[in-house]
């Protein structure tokens, strides 16, 4: 099936998020000087060093700018400013919401590649969300073999050249966003596998318990979500 292609709708002033509501936020991270320096500011200390230590500048930006946009998205969910918004790690670097700020259990995860992000955010939901921008990769078939399962590689293997690189980053997104949910690194690519069928929408057949999402943020980019559990309502927000 192919992937959904959303409309993006201005986020309300009101902005509420139910117990069974998963938002995705989509994020243009090219933005302008004034505006990034704002942001910088509602960066803690070690996120601005984590900046600094960029040796792009173009690089520098977009980290400055994809976590203060998410400072100031999850700030509009807490009731308080950006510079509030406290994050603790899980053991293979996940951010998460500090205990003492998160009563209403807030989740998110944020992916960004090139000049884009996505921000997922639910209320008692474990997300995952991964983008992928679809270049073009000489090493596309190797990588398929030594990180997908067997079945997944077949697949690739069958299609044309073109279709195989949109068919890569299709899977490569949907295992990321379920191992970027579950907090568990690249390592366990392989044992994660997806089913993607023409008629039928994404499924991980090595996990019964979570949903997956395959969505089309803009063109030439690939980009998965996973939820936990079933029966959540999603809707999308331009930042």
């Amino acid at each position: 099936m192919t992937p959904i292609n959303p409309l993006w709708l201005p986020a309300p002033t009101d902005l509420t998020l139910l117990q069974d509501n998963v938002h995705i936020w989509k994020i243009n991270l090219d933005i302008a000087e004034v505006e990034l320096q704002n942001l910088r500011q509602t960066l803690s200390e070690d996120e601005q060093h984590r900046a600094d230590r960029f040796y792009q500048k173009q690089h520098r930006h977009r980290f400055t700018a994809g976590r203060g946009i998410l400072r100031t998205i999850l700030s509009r969910y807490l009731g308080i400013e950006p510079h509030q918004v406290i994050f603790e790690y899980e053991p293979l670097g996940k951010p998460k919401l500090a205990d003492s700020l998160n009563a209403s259990k807030l989740c998110f995860n944020l992916s960004h590649s090139q000049d884009l992000a996505l921000c997922a955010v639910s209320c008692d939901r474990t997300v995952g969300i991964d983008l992928e921008y679809i270049r073009p990769m000489s090493t596309l078939l190797s990588l398929a073999k030594q990180f997908f399962a067997v079945s997944e590689y077949a697949v690739i293997e069958s299609l044309a050249p073109p279709r195989q690189r949109e068919m890569f980053y299709r899977y490569w997104t949907c295992k990321e966003a379920y191992l970027k949910a579950t907090g568990v690194g690249l390592s366990q690519l392989r044992e994660i596998e997806v089913c993607l069928s023409a008629t039928e929408p994404a499924r991980l057949t090595t996990d019964s318990e979570w949903s997956l999402l395959e969505i089309a943020p803009e063109e030439n980019f690939a980009a998965a979500i996973a939820v936990q559990g079933f029966g959540f309502q999603l809707q999308y927000w331009q930042y």
